[in-house]
């Protein structure tokens, strides 16, 4: 256990140290510009304070979106993610510093040294990561992980984990029916220990077990203990007790939410008008079909509304009245089409369904009537989603994928709406801005996995071992 302390000690030293090495030239590189080009345009120039202050600024942003976008999780992640991350971290970083030199300087200075310097940054930050990269996976071993499993969809967990066999490492796999003398001698062996759709009172006695004999444990959640994750805490006079309301979001929050939504939505309206303006004239002339595209969705309270896109498939691309989902390389999306969803042009007309107060720039995403009938049928919690207003965006476009399951988008949205808060709001709006550029995200829904029986076990399996409820 001690090995296994040490060694987490030292990773998260060394990309302590990598980081460090990587803002500090990127920092340098930005000073460089700010010293040697903009300062002499400044009306009043900038000395050792006003320098430190300056950069103070743009470190913070660079550390605080780095963060945020995975730009600095060297090893953590895969080096072409992390790069991609960083490259998105170095842009954005750069437009703040920009906007930071026009209000000095009064004027829109020229923007090609500081261009230089961003890709500077680009270059250098991109070896060095590719370099600490391979040498964390050279001198760092994945986790050997003992799998506890027992629901439907193992396989497909199987398959996420082999894209990262730089991380984990599946030593033994075991499903609970192989009783519990046997599970206990596994992970006396082991010190990662993933716990896979286990049925809640065998998972209370392996979790404790585990726990005790200080062991690194993953879990999958069950819907409860997301909800239970965003409850408060109460003392009941020497009790301790856990509160969860019906309305995860209170009265000035959504108040303010909603405020949030127009204001936001009227300035994106003025600003894209002239791309939905050439969008719909681009549509118009390619088939002669109209440019907007309704469909009938459900929001909160499960009350329906029409959803509004630019048209991106063919005129009556679903003649026969029977909803399909949209595959990957869709013969239905015509080349317009193409262009506008993976820019997320399509997407645009929505601003006035935020407008409207039918939708909300965050939230879960809006499903069709019967596509929620059928999800409710295997999936009953499927309703809760529908506590909130459907969003635009929202926590399982950023952090799932098109062909993620049913069940566990479900379970970002869960876990959403059970932490809301204006900061998560203003967090995931930032992070819509890098998924825009993600191709997965803009993928169709792949026909494997559009049934939602694919998701875990039910809770009522909660028999523990001996049949203890391990409670």
């Amino acid at each position: 256990m001690r090995r296994m302390v040490s060694e987490d000690a030292v990773k998260r030293l060394y990309t302590l140290l990598v980081c460090t090495a990587m803002i500090a030239v990127d920092a340098l590189l930005i000073w460089c510009a700010l010293h040697f080009v903009y300062n002499n345009e400044f009306r009043t120039q900038l000395y050792f304070k006003g320098h430190l202050f300056v950069m103070a600024m743009y470190v913070g942003v660079l550390l605080f979106l780095g963060r945020l976008y995975g730009g600095l999780l060297v090893g953590i992640r895969r080096a072409g993610e992390v790069m991609f991350s960083f490259v998105f971290t170095a842009i954005t970083s750069g437009v703040f510093f920009y906007l930071v030199v026009m209000l000095l300087s009064y004027k829109f200075p020229n923007p090609l040294p500081l261009c230089g310097a961003v890709a500077g940054q680009i270059a250098l930050s991109g070896m060095w990561i590719y370099l600490t990269a391979w040498l964390y996976q050279r001198h760092f071993k994945p986790y050997d992980v003992l799998l506890i499993y027992h629901g439907k969809s193992i396989q497909n967990f199987r398959d996420k984990l082999a894209t990262r066999q730089d991380q984990f490492h599946i030593a033994e796999s075991l499903n609970i029916k192989e009783g519990e003398e046997r599970l206990w001698q596994a992970i006396d062996k082991h010190n990662t220990i993933m716990l896979w759709d286990i049925p809640s009172g065998y998972r209370n006695q392996i979790f404790k077990h585990c726990y005790e004999k200080s062991k690194r444990i993953y879990v999958m959640p069950k819907i409860s203990d997301i909800i239970l994750n965003g409850s408060s805490p109460v003392n009941l006079f020497d009790t301790p007790l856990l509160r969860t309301d019906g309305n995860p979001l209170q009265y000035e929050e959504r108040v303010i939410k909603r405020a949030m939504d127009i204001l936001l939505a009227l300035v994106l309206i003025v600003i894209t008008s002239p791309i939905m303006i050439i969008a719909a004239l681009a549509i118009k002339l390619y088939d002669g079909g109209p440019a907007l595209y309704s469909q009938v969705r459900c929001t909160l309270g499960e009350r329906e509304f029409r959803i509004y896109k630019f048209r991106s498939m063919i005129v009556n691309a679903e003649s026969k009245g029977v909803a399909v989902l949209a595959a990957e390389s869709d013969p239905r999306i015509t080349p317009i089409g193409r262009f506008i969803r993976a820019c997320r042009i399509d997407e645009l007309p929505q601003l006035f369904n935020v407008l409207k107060g039918d939708m909300s720039f965050v939230g879960p995403r809006p499903e069709r009537p019967e596509f929620i009938e059928k999800y409710k049928r295997t999936m009953p919690e499927f309703s809760y989603r529908m506590k909130v207003r459907a969003g635009i965006t929202g926590y399982a476009q950023l952090y799932g994928k098109y062909n993620t399951l049913p069940y566990d988008k479900l379970k970002f949205d869960l876990y959403y709406i059970e932490q809301y808060s204006l900061w998560l709001d203003i967090k995931m709006m930032i992070l819509t801005l890098k998924i825009l550029f993600t191709k997965d995200s803009t993928e169709g829904t792949h026909e494997t996995v559009t049934a939602a029986t694919e998701g875990e076990t039910s809770d009522e399996d909660a028999k523990g071992f001996n049949n203890n409820t391990g409670a």
